[in-house]
């Protein structure tokens, strides 16, 4: 591995464990201002001290919530997107360079391909010369590969999560993020089946029950897992830092829910 890379890698991703808590931040471009990131420099600052390895958000919000004050956390910057508003929110395309993010002090980039939407093609090639432009800066590259369209009946389908995973290493990502698909047999398959490349899965959106998304996040390590990647279960809840706490927990050090219940005391 390139040695630029196999250093910012080591930013990312707990050098003990080698897995990873990365916390998405890049909602905004999607959905406006939404609850929990009114002030992202505040929030930043909140899943550093819980133990969050990495912070996830587009060029134009580094300025404005990254490093500013207390515990350094590692930044990756989403170099793709589109707005709810777009005549295909699913149609993502690139809206930073790697070459912009390396001058922002990026440890890490990120791109965002749905798999089944009926642009699927176009993604795949600004993924395909992203990828090969990363390898040129030795910068690693977060491919999060969702299976999303009208031919899609379920997202979290083992069937194509399986086909989201595996073409997201084909194109040579470095870590993928996808979804969680239900059960742990099913997610050590996929997870196997690509055992050189780094696979986390995403939080999704906010859920009722604590113990359910702990349960999620464990259940997922045990299936072979490097980590996860949660945003509105994390910056929505009442107490990130306590959220982020629990997590780190199961993720870097083997909990089990029981284990996390027992210790923390969430309402």
């Amino acid at each position: 591995m390139n040695i630029g890379k196999s250093i910012r890698i080591e930013r990312l991703f707990d050098r003990k464990s080698k897995k990873t808590i990365i916390i998405p931040m890049d909602h905004g471009l999607t959905m406006g201002t939404i609850k929990g990131l009114e002030n992202i420099a505040d929030m930043v600052e909140k899943v550093a001290l819980g133990g969050a390895n990495a912070v996830l958000m587009h060029s134009g919000m580094v300025s404005a919530g990254h490093r500013q004050y207390g515990k350094d956390i590692g930044l990756i910057i989403h170099l793709s997107g589109a707005t709810n508003l777009a005549p295909d929110p699913d149609r993502k395309v690139l809206v930073c360079s790697v070459e912009r993010a390396l001058k922002m002090g990026a440890d890490g980039v990120s791109i965002h391909i749905n798999i089944g939407a009926n642009e699927e093609p176009e993604m795949l090639q600004d993924a395909s010369k992203t990828i090969e432009k990363s390898r040129e800066w030795g910068i690693p590259l977060i491919a999060m590969m969702y299976p999303r369209g009208n031919k899609i009946k379920n997202e979290n389908d083992p069937e194509v999560v399986n086909i989201a995973v595996r073409v997201g290493v084909e194109l040579g990502a470095d870590v993928i993020k996808t979804n969680y698909t239900g059960d742990i047999d099913s997610f050590k398959e996929i997870v196997n089946g690509v055992s050189h490349v780094p696979i986390i899965i995403a939080g999704g959106p906010k859920m009722d029950s604590i113990s359910d998304l702990f349960q999620m996040v464990c259940d997922s390590i045990q299936a072979g897992g490097c980590g996860v990647s949660i945003g509105r279960n994390i910056f929505q809840s009442e107490d990130p830092t306590k959220m982020i706490s629990a997590i780190y927990k199961i993720v870097h050090k083997n909990y089990t829910v029981e284990e996390i219940l027992k210790e923390y005391k969430f309402d």
